[in-house]
């Protein structure tokens, strides 16, 4: 239409460029253009000349451009009791923290969620996911907190309604004073959704609905969380598989493993995606390929309490819907996205074979892997005209990376590169290692101070 007006565009170029896409296709030099949030172009050399509207035009020479990272498993909360239980196994040390965790409130979980988004951010991370499912009573409007907190640093997010309903009392591990009652959760669970839940293309909040797990939740429960979220067009998230000791208590509680019982209480399926999945028999991999059933897959919280390797390339070889995950900052404590890939690769490899996980499956695991397993597979995860600008500049020409003539493997295979960029829907959000929207140091004496009195508190 004569007059209209052009689109905002910024143009990045010079800069190798790995797109994640089906045919994984890379340029040694390539160039993207963002056009209103969008990504408009993306190909080799320059970008093409006479483009209108260009507000912004960035050198990325000796850079490498990839997608976003995304994140399908953390619990932010945890950022402000770091370092504690450091010998512990899963299980004893829920039970050390689970009082701790007792004690939060809106207050301290807005500083927690502040703390692990930045240092999501500056890990290269552009959408994430967050298991959170500790509401003790009187602690405020925790997720509205939380959600406020993440808004403000400019994350794209899927804030999960999370719930304990077990407690020891019923052979659970939480304390019964850290639980909820069932006909509660449902009603809060409904309410998040209701109050938050945004399934418009490029939307900025996603909510699920997620029971902790086997172990700190009731059957019913379980059930009724699952008929709920299909009611209400959401997905569904909770811990699978993580340790032997869960295995186990899922076969004496319930007569069966984690897997069977899953299935039993209408929990498998393409709206549905588990953390962590250590300990899967080749049968309980083919019911996750079978139902479209997705993984978070954190590698360093797994080797941080002793849980175990997961089969992921046996889960990928079997259609698997695997991406990556931190996990919570008490059982990963860097809090980063982007060391996961370099951990994801050696760690698969501990079992013998040096082509277990490739550097390319590494990165696609962490960008493509996670939009998929989050449902968000046609908005995120590749640089490809028509998706979200959720873009990462990495610098690779420093004295860390220079040396190694692959981009992926610089990236992947070498220390995490500083980020020059990270776009959010074409939002700058990191500039030069730097958060753009928050200042790093407030939020370092918040998260200070936040775990200083939660400590007080016990």
């Amino acid at each position: 239409m004569t007059g209209q007006t052009p689109p905002r565009r910024t143009v990045i170029e010079h800069c190798a460029v790995a797109t994640v896409d089906a045919e994984s296709t890379e340029h040694a030099s390539g160039h993207v253009v963002v056009a209103d949030g969008v990504i408009e172009a993306v190909g080799p050399g320059p970008a093409p000349a006479g483009l209108e509207g260009v507000e912004r035009r960035v050198d990325g020479t000796g850079h490498l451009l990839t997608p976003g990272l995304v994140n399908t498993h953390h619990h932010f909360y945890q950022w402000i009791t770091r370092g504690l239980a450091q010998d512990s196994i899963l299980f004893d040390w829920l039970v050390e923290l689970y009082p701790v965790w007792s004690r939060i409130d809106d207050r301290l979980v807005h500083a927690a969620a502040q703390g692990s988004v930045a240092a999501l951010l500056k890990s290269g991370c552009t959408t994430a996911v967050d298991h959170h499912y500790v509401f003790p009573r009187g602690g405020g409007d925790i997720l509205g907190a939380e959600i406020e907190a993440v808004a403000e640093l400019g994350l794209r997010f899927t804030a999960t309604r999370g719930s304990m309903s077990r407690g020891r009392s019923e052979g659970g591990l939480p304390p019964d004073s850290a639980v909820e009652r069932t006909e509660d959760i449902l009603v809060a669970s409904e309410e998040a959704v209701d109050r938050w839940h945004d399934p418009s293309f490029g939307s900025m909040l996603h909510v699920a609905i997620a029971p902790c797990s086997p172990f700190s939740v009731t059957t019913d429960l379980m059930r009724e969380a699952a008929e709920l979220a299909r009611r209400k067009g959401v997905r569904l998230h909770t811990h699978g598989s993580e340790t032997a000791e869960e295995e186990q208590f899922c076969k004496e509680l319930f007569g069966m493993g984690p897997t069977d019982y899953f299935e039993s209480v209408g929990w498998l399926g393409e709206d549905v995606w588990m953390a962590h999945c250590v300990h899967m028999a080749d049968s309980d991999i083919a019911k996750f390929a079978a139902t479209g059933t997705g993984v978070a897959h954190c590698p360093s919280s797994n080797a941080r309490l002793a849980a175990g390797i997961a089969r992921v390339p046996d889960m990928l070889a079997a259609g698997v819907p695997v991406g990556l995950g931190v996990d919570g900052t008490a059982s990963n404590e860097s809090g980063e996205l982007g060391t996961e890939l370099r951990n994801a690769l050696l760690v698969n490899r501990l079992r013998g074979r040096p082509d277990a996980l490739t550097a390319r499956q590494a990165l696609r695991l962490g960008t493509m892997g996670g939009a998929r397993v989050l449902g968000r597979d046609a908005e995120i995860g590749s640089v490809e005209p028509g998706k979200l600008a959720d873009l990462a500049l990495w610098r690779i020409d420093g004295v860390m990376h220079s040396s190694i003539a692959d981009p992926v493997a610089a990236l992947v295979m070498g220390a995490l590169p500083p980020l020059s960029l990270l776009l959010v829907g074409g939002r700058p959000v990191v500039e030069d290692g730097h958060l753009v929207r928050a200042d790093e140091e407030a939020v370092a004496k918040a998260c200070a101070a936040a775990a200083r009195e939660l400590a007080s508190r016990v």
